[in-house]
């Protein structure tokens, strides 16, 4: 079992930035790939982004509409995972929530494929 707590949210400006964070009770972290997924209200859960674990060497993906945009990273050391936002649209709004997983590397964009998710946190960008 592992539990994940998202916290970072919170009002921005068109164009502000922001950093959420992920902490994850884990022993076993680094194995695991971690995304960022986002929900805004009657819409699908959106892929955000990846990063793969240990096994996976640590690649990143994206979804088009951040490239460029968001990155992501994590600390091993610190069991947590970062999503840097920077240049945010209104689009962005939503609930930002964490998954962590074991998919292959064909299904890492899938929510399906990840076992655990944290409770989200909410970024709303204001025009």
């Amino acid at each position: 079992q592992v539990q994940l707590v998202e916290s970072g949210g919170g009002l921005v400006q068109a164009g502000g930035s922001l950093r959420l964070s992920c902490a994850a009770s884990s022993h076993n972290f680094r194995t695991y790939t971690m995304a960022w997924f986002r929900q805004a209200p009657g819409k699908e859960r959106e892929f955000v982004a990846v990063i793969r674990g240990s096994g996976g060497g640590g690649a990143t993906f994206y979804a088009d509409s951040v490239k460029g945009r968001f990155t992501i990273s994590r600390d091993n050391a610190k069991n947590m995972v970062y999503l840097q936002l920077n240049s945010l649209k209104p689009d962005d709004t939503a609930l930002y929530i964490c998954g962590a997983g074991t998919p292959i590397l064909s299904a890492v964009r899938q929510s399906a494929m990840y076992r655990f998710w944290g409770q989200g946190t909410q970024v709303t960008v204001s025009s």
